[in-house]
C-alpha cells in the first residue's frame, strides 16, 4: 500500500508537558483519514508539525516519501494545503480578493483557475461580499478554497465542522467527499464529532494522551461493531450446532468449563461435555424461533445482551471509559 503520509515515534514537549509521545501512523494514498481524539489528545499539535509550523522533539515523519529532515520536503510541502485551527482569511477582501492573495503568496502566474474554485466549494455567487459578512460555513469553505490554491492532493483539516450549524456540517462535508471521489486528493480530518467523521472516513487513526492507540480501516471498524446478540449458553458446542444449522453467522465470544468444584468423579465427565459459555450471533436474529431450537438440543439460554456498538462507544471503550469531549 502507498502511504502520502508515515510518521514513526514521534514525539513533541512543550517544555516538560508531552503533547506527543512516540506517535506512530499511516495515511494510505486516496483514503480519507479520521484522525479521532478528544481535545488536547495532540491532534493539532500532530498537524501543525506535518505542516512544518513546529518541529518535533524526537522522531521524524516522510510526506510521499521524502523525511522530513532532507531539503527536499520544501518542494514536497507544495502538494499539501492544510487549514490549521481555524480558516485564515482576510475579512475585508471577497472571496476572489482572498484567493487572488494566495495565488501572488505561492507565485501563480496566472488567475485563470479562480473560477472554478469558488465554484467548487460554492462561494461563486458571492460576488463583493466581504468574508467579514460570510456565515462560519461560507468562511470554512473558503478556508479550503485557500486551501487548494496550488492544486494540492493532499489536504489536511483541522476540526472543519467545528462550531457549524447542520446545514454547514452538510456542505463541509459533501465538498470534501467530491473533493476526494472526482479529484482524488487524499484528506486528513481532525475531530471530536464522531458521528459526522463516521460518514466521511476510509481509515480511523485513534489518538489519546499524545499516543495513537490504534489505526483501523472502516471496513474493519465496521466489522468490528457490527449489530449482534450476546447469547450465554449452558452448552457451547450444542449451540455452534444450532447456529450452523440454521444458517446464522456467529462467533464464540468466551467458552468455559461446566465443572463445578464440588462435582463428583461420575458427574466431571458429563458436564466437561456441556461448557458454558457465550456466542456472538450476528444479523437478523429470530430470537423466539432460536430459542427454542436450542432448547430441543438441549442447550439453555442464560441470558441475552443486544449489542450495536457506535463508533463513539468504540473509541470510549478503546480509550478505557473516558467520555469524549
Amino acid at each position: 500500500m502507498e502511504y502520502v503520509l508515515t510518521v514513526n515515534a514521534l514525539s513533541k514537549r512543550y517544555r516538560r508537558f508531552p503533547a506527543l509521545s512516540g506517535l506512530n501512523m499511516r495515511v494510505p494514498k486516496g483514503a480519507i483519514y479520521g484522525l479521532v481524539g478528544k481535545n488536547g489528545a495532540g491532534k493539532t499539535t500532530l498537524i501543525r508539525v506535518v505542516c512544518g509550523l513546529q518541529e518535533p522533539t524526537e522522531g521524524d515523519y516522510t510526506l510521499y516519501g521524502v523525511h522530513n529532515r532532507e531539503r527536499e520536503i520544501l518542494d514536497t510541502r507544495k502538494r499539501l494545503g492544510a487549514v490549521v485551527e481555524s480558516p485564515a482569511i482576510y475579512l475585508d477582501m471577497t472571496a476572489e480578493e482572498n484567493l487572488k492573495e494566495q495565488y501572488r503568496i505561492l507565485g501563480l502566474p496566472s488567475f485563470d483557475q479562480i473560477p472554478e474554485l469558488l465554484k467548487l466549494v460554492g462561494l461563486a455567487d458571492t460576488g463583493k461580499k466581504k468574508a467579514r459578512q460570510f456565515s462560519l460555513g461560507m468562511k470554512q469553505r473558503l478556508g479550503i478554497a485557500i486551501a487548494l490554491c496550488g492544486d494540492p492532493d493532499f489536504l489536511i483539516l483541522d476540526e472543519p465542522a467545528n462550531g457549524l450549524d447542520p446545514q454547514g456540517i452538510i456542505e463541509i462535508r459533501e465538498l470534501i467527499l467530491k473533493l476526494n471521489r472526482e479529484r482524488q486528493i487524499t484528506v486528513l480530518i481532525s475531530s471530536h464529532i464522531l458521528d459526522e467523521l463516521s460518514r466521511l472516513a476510509t481509515h480511523y487513526g485513534f489518538i489519546h494522551n499524545g499516543h495513537m492507540v490504534q489505526e483501523i480501516s472502516a471496513k474493519e471498524l465496521i466489522a468490528a461493531c457490527r449489530k449482534s446478540v450476546i447469547l450465554k449458553v449452558s452448552d457451547v458446542e450444542a449451540a455452534s450446532l444450532v447456529l450452523i444449522d440454521a444458517g446464522l453467522e456467529y462467533e464464540i465470544v468466551s467458552e468455559g468449563s461446566g465443572t463445578r468444584a464440588d462435582d463428583s468423579e461420575t458427574t466431571v465427565s458429563r458436564r466437561m461435555a456441556a461448557a458454558q459459555g457465550s456466542v456472538a450471533v450476528y444479523g437478523e436474529v429470530a430470537i423466539s424461533e432460536l430459542v427454542l431450537s436450542l432448547a430441543e438440543a438441549n442447550c439453555q439460554v442464560l441470558s441475552m445482551e443486544n449489542r450495536d456498538e457506535s463508533l463513539e462507544s468504540y473509541y470510549i471503550n478503546l480509550v478505557g471509559g473516558e467520555h469524549n469531549e
